[in-house]
């Protein structure tokens, strides 16, 4: 719909929206605070002013998402006096604010107006969501009054018309975060839900207090509404792992583990937090569980690897993992007929651990030449060679090669051009260290479900990345190599 504000009137008025299209929330500025009515997309000479999108169910609104000149926040707010306007929308743009607004658009300080003009504006409905959390008016005594206003905290949003300062209220009682600027990833919502849940329960390290300050809810927050979040939280993480897996084979699975300290029993531990992602049988990736717990005993990692297979994970047939106690047996006793690669780089560092500092470089490199070679025959042969080359000088090495030698060569009875990506856990790195970027700001966990929550929230948003913009971690062409026999039955022609 097109702005018709010249006419005179206090107020531009915005065109019904066509039969057909969706229907979503504008805020409506009037004497009693902000009310919605139904719009579409509202424009200034080819010039989005503002623009929302979505759609609001019947009855009341709910959620829009607002572009200011690309700009983008989600807003949700049921206006102060909770009325729902269904007769199109008003937008409160004097002829002055619209001519001006033309006018500067033309010139250079147009940007300086839109950053002024959204600051303003985010800042009144941040005054006017705080209100309606408050019960009352600034100053007003009312029935309905819950708490009082406690001062401002200053916040900056960053968007492409420039930093926004804004004053976010402080309550003396609870916390306040404005929709609009609300933590929408599930990283940060998990994130936030574990800083209170450590704060509530006395986990206070200094780092956990300045974090609580700074986002605001050092003033007070209660159990019951960390509890509240945490559940809400909960029921999405725990859907995603749980999701069934049968939809589609996952020939090649990686585990790995990150570790992470949590209160156990009044006492600070090491906690695990075990990792699986698989690659698919049409080469793409995806997050196949998370569990957190003690990665030496195999009883657990039997108790993780049977999970995913209650959930339908099937068509496995090479486990890439670091040597950790229990695993193997896990993996021989749950994953019957997957091979087990040994991740090589951790089987190197381990390497070094038995040789001096000043020839792991040497050992390294010749160890590398087993992984370079053409077919399984040379890797496995080239294993023998490199194991007796700095066995007299490092005969601890020697006996860790030839022990290792048919976990180190299992890749090589796949596919060749499968080798260089199934060789190691390497894929995991970037996924262990967003876990670790968000678990060093807590450093110290309440419990083992804070670390399962965040890490699951943090596998969650890698694992729509790649579902959303799917990048093949194998080829098609190379995947058809895995599985030769597979054919595909066409439907008899029809006679008719």
């Amino acid at each position: 719909m097109v702005l018709s504000g010249l006419s005179g009137g206090r107020r531009g008025s915005c065109h019904r929206v066509p039969p057909g299209r969706d229907a979503v929330p504008v805020a409506r500025r009037s004497a009693a605070g902000y009310r919605f009515g139904m719009a579409s997309r509202c424009v200034v000479q080819g010039i989005s002013a503002v623009e929302c999108a979505g759609s609001a169910p019947s009855g009341a609104p709910s959620a829009g998402v607002c572009s200011l000149l690309n700009w983008q926040a989600t807003v949700q707010l049921s206006g102060v006096n909770g009325q729902f306007d269904p007769r199109g929308c008003t937008v409160a743009l004097s002829q002055h604010d619209l001519l001006r607004l033309l006018e500067s658009l033309r010139s250079a300080d147009g940007l300086e107006l839109v950053r002024e003009d959204a600051e303003r504006l985010l800042q009144e409905l941040i005054e006017a969501e705080a209100t309606t959390k408050i019960g009352a008016e600034w100053g007003e005594h009312s029935e309905t009054r819950t708490t009082w206003r406690n001062g401002h905290r200053e916040k900056t949003v960053t968007t492409q018309a420039g930093d926004l300062e804004l004053a976010i209220p402080k309550l003396r009682a609870g916390s306040f975060f404005p929709s609009l600027l609300e933590r929408r990833r599930r990283i940060d919502q998990a994130l936030y839900a574990v800083i209170m849940e450590a704060y509530v329960h006395g986990v206070s390290t200094r780092s956990v207090d300045d974090l609580v300050k700074a986002l605001g809810s050092d003033t007070g927050i209660s159990k019951s509404e960390v509890s509240r979040i945490c559940a809400e939280l909960d029921d999405q993480l725990d859907a995603f792992r749980t999701r069934p897996l049968d939809h589609i084979r996952f020939p090649y699975l990686f585990l790995d583990a990150t570790y992470v300290k949590a209160r156990v029993d009044h006492r600070i531990i090491s906690q695990a937090a075990v990792i699986a992602t698989g690659v698919t049988q049409d080469g793409g990736r995806e997050v196949v569980g998370v569990m957190v717990g003690d990665s030496e005993t195999e009883a657990f990692w039997t108790q993780f690897l049977r999970h995913l297979r209650e959930r339908g994970l099937s068509g496995v047939r090479l486990v890439i993992s670091d040597s950790h106690s229990g695993l193997v047996k896990a993996i021989r006793k749950v994953m019957l007929g997957a091979a087990w690669q040994r991740c090589r780089v951790h089987f190197v560092r381990n390497v070094f651990a038995v040789i001096p500092k000043g020839s792991a470089e040497m050992v390294a490199a010749t160890i590398r030449t087993v992984f370079a070679q053409p077919t399984a025959d040379a890797v496995r042969t080239q294993l023998d060679t490199v194991a007796d080359m700095p066995g007299r000088q490092f005969p601890k090495a020697r006996e860790m090669l030839l022990e290792a030698k048919e976990d180190l060569t299992a890749f090589a009875d796949f596919p060749h051009q499968h080798w260089k990506k199934i060789q190691s856990t390497n894929p995991l790195e970037r996924l262990n260290r967003e876990i670790k970027r968000r678990t060093d700001v807590v450093q110290v966990f309440p419990n083992p479900t804070a670390v399962l929550r965040l890490a699951t929230a943090v596998l969650a948003e890698l694992h729509d990345e790649w579902i959303a913009f799917p990048r093949r971690y194998l080829s098609n062409e190379s995947m058809d190599a895995l599985y030769p026999d597979d054919t595909t039955v066409l439907p008899a022609a029809s006679s008719d």
